[in-house]
């Protein structure tokens, strides 16, 4: 039976890789910071955990879901960020090298700028501007440089199981006639379900490389909240602003859409993302129940 380890299971997308596979014939080890019912507490900066772990348990498969993806926190923290981010990928890196693991590292669109004027592929040049964006882009070199047998996926404005910008909206909608939302920044909103398919849909194959992992489609954020009202049947109004106007302490990508460009060469039509629209109706229909 195939062994799957997965960091950060708590999250929304460990939790969208659970679902995933549940009717696959796969033993987990769920892992996370804090220990819970069928999950193995690890902290992926110690390397000496790591490594004790995936000696002993012996994964095919390790799945990085871990992140400090507070962007805001991450400006002042750091070192925790870079722990986190970076060294706990290089750590997952060396342990599934020594085990012969494979490697699926999850990073973002806050690898690049911000300033292409088209939807970016996997090719096009990285250059961060904020301290998550910078910390992650290091995680991504650390499995480049330890771990042979690697998908680095990147992915953005992800929304699952959990705290995200869809709840946060919705739940401010019963308070507010009126939100303002930031409608210069660009990308693609994705569900942690969609993700966790290509996942699944990649993690079998020897397609090794980094991939572009979002739903298809663009939008601003003050576009993905009127259309999350929309769909909720809520009659708040979105207040489009700019950055300048929204007054965020963190630099953020103005235009980070990526296009699933090696996803396409590799699957062709075997597997593509869905719309973001398609993937929002899912969720909505989901936890609006």
């Amino acid at each position: 039976m195939k062994k799957i380890l997965v960091t950060g299971c708590n999250g929304q997308l460990g939790r969208a890789v659970n679902q995933e596979y549940a009717k696959d014939e796969v033993e987990f080890i769920n892992t996370d910071i804090m220990e819970g019912e069928g999950v193995t507490p690890l902290d992926i900066t110690k390397a000496e955990d790591v490594l004790a772990l995936t000696e002993r348990t012996r994964p095919d498969v390790i799945i990085n879901c871990a992140a400090h993806t507070n962007v805001d926190a991450c400006e002042t923290q750091w070192d925790l960020a870079y722990k986190i981010n970076a060294i706990g990928a290089r750590n997952l890196s060396i342990a599934a090298e020594k085990t012969g693991a494979k490697l699926m590292h999850i990073s973002t669109d806050y690898v690049f700028p911000g300033t292409s004027p088209s939807p970016l592929t996997e090719f096009d040049p990285v250059g961060p501007i904020s301290a998550y964006g910078k910390t992650k882009l290091e995680g991504e070199n650390f499995v480049k440089e330890f771990s042979n047998r690697h998908f680095i996926l990147r992915t953005a404005w992800l929304y699952g199981d959990g705290r995200n910008f869809v709840k946060t909206m919705l739940k401010l909608s019963e308070t507010h006639d009126t939100v303002s939302v930031v409608d210069d920044q660009f990308g693609s909103p994705t569900s942690a379900v969609e993700l966790a398919k290509m996942i699944h849909f990649l993690e079998p194959t020897e397609n090794y490389g980094t991939y572009h992992a979002t739903c298809e489609g663009q939008c601003s954020w003050a576009e993905f909240a009127s259309e999350l009202f929309k769909k909720a049947g809520k009659d708040t109004k979105v207040n489009y602003v700019t950055t300048e106007e929204y007054n965020s302490p963190t630099k953020r990508p103005a235009y980070s859409v990526l296009d699933n460009y090696m996803l396409r060469l590799v699957a062709g039509d075997a597997f593509v993302m869905a719309d973001w629209k398609d993937a929002l109706d899912v969720y909505m229909k989901d936890i609006c129940q």
